[in-house]
């Protein structure tokens, strides 16, 4: 059977436009540094779309039980490959935050694949407990132990945003297999009083809600991201200044190639592209719940789902923080901002929803 074709030209259309877009923001980075401008290139390029593109194809030509049958195993070794960042000799610490392995001349970020690891086995996992699901030691429980082992790594780097991300992803996939609603809510609630109590005692945090709650408290400071941001699609309009004639990328947005690349799209193709952008990514996510709706079976199902929600959680996370809709996280946006670890990893992932739709009921 053929796969399916819509969810994969939306694929390859935000591809392209992630592609065209990082390239344009990380100008600011050629203007300031030509040399790191040309290592950002090569490892978004050809370490994350060269490696990706090939991870798809490859994904894709892999029946979709086999991740199934594997999945403890790439558990497992993803949980060690994210801990190993605290190993002092492949540890690589940037910002305050240990969050990267560095192999030779290559840095990778781990918990992309903690992210589709984790995805994986739970899918796995609550195929194989199947109608058990109701009961807590099948359903809640593992969940619990699962999100806890993640969290003690994930809050010791810090990495909030994954969590949530992870926690998020979870709790949906509790969903779709059927487990009662009054144990997500609880499960919902446990996780937001695990969060309360972390911004609670976490200054960092503490500034970036403020800054949620106020836009205007700290300009120089922990509002400055937002404030250049909102400046950022001010300036663009309805229309944009036009692609690669943004300012604010020179200097003014931090990290404008990675954590602030949909300011620098709303300054270029203003509220038009910016809205655009948005459909693709709804588009995105209602084509791969058809997918999903259309699995041959639940490990499939829900493997799709978590798949499908994982990225689309993030990619809105993003949007909505950068436009102060929700409080700053720092994630990226998928297939576009600057990551190569995360694109190699997405597009894997593309691979297999691809290889699961060939195998759609009809």
């Amino acid at each position: 059977m053929k796969v399916d074709r819509f969810f994969l030209i939306i694929v390859l259309v935000l591809v392209v436009v992630g592609t065209s877009m990082f390239v344009s923001a990380s100008l600011g980075l050629l203007a300031k540094n030509p040399k790191i401008f040309y290592s950002v290139l090569f490892s978004q390029l050809v370490l994350g779309l060269g490696m990706g593109v090939l991870g798809m194809y490859v994904c894709l030509k892999i029946n979709y039980k086999f991740w199934r049958k594997y999945a403890l195993l790439l558990f497992l070794g993803s949980i060690i490959l994210t801990a190993l960042v605290f190993v002092p000799q492949l540890g690589l610490t940037h910002g305050g935050a240990n969050r990267w392995l560095q192999l030779g001349p290559i840095s990778l970020q781990p918990v992309e694949f903690l992210k589709f690891g984790f995805v994986i086995y739970f899918a796995a996992w609550l195929s194989w407990a199947k109608n058990r699901v109701h009961d807590f030691k099948f359903g809640i429980l593992p969940f619990a132990i699962m999100l806890t082992i993640i969290a003690v790594i994930l809050f010791k780097q810090p990495d909030t945003k994954s969590f949530i991300l992870i926690a998020t992803t979870g709790i949906s996939m509790l969903f779709v297999s059927g487990v009662p609603m009054k144990y997500i809510l609880g499960v919902g609630a446990g996780t937001m009083l695990v969060l309360g109590s972390l911004v609670f005692f976490t200054p960092y945090l503490q500034a970036r809600v403020k800054t949620f709650i106020d836009p205007s408290n700290d300009p120089r400071g922990s509002s400055y991201q937002l404030q250049q941001s909102l400046i950022a699609f001010g300036s663009g309009g309805i229309f944009g200044r036009g692609f690669g004639q943004s300012i604010q990328k020179f200097s003014y947005l931090p990290e404008p190639q990675g954590d602030s690349i949909f300011a620098v799209l709303g300054e270029e193709l203003g509220f038009v592209g910016g809205i655009t952008t948005i459909i693709l990514y709804l588009i995105f996510a209602l084509r791969g719940f058809r997918v999903a709706n259309n699995s041959p079976d639940l490990f499939s199902r829900l493997l799709v789902s978590g798949i499908v929600i994982l990225i689309t959680v993030q990619s809105f996370m993003h949007i909505a923080s950068i436009t102060g809709v929700f409080p700053l996280t720092g994630v990226p946006l998928p297939f576009m901002s600057h990551g190569g670890t995360s694109l190699m990893i997405y597009l894997g992932a593309m691979g297999i929803v691809l290889n699961i739709s060939k195998f759609r009921e009809k």
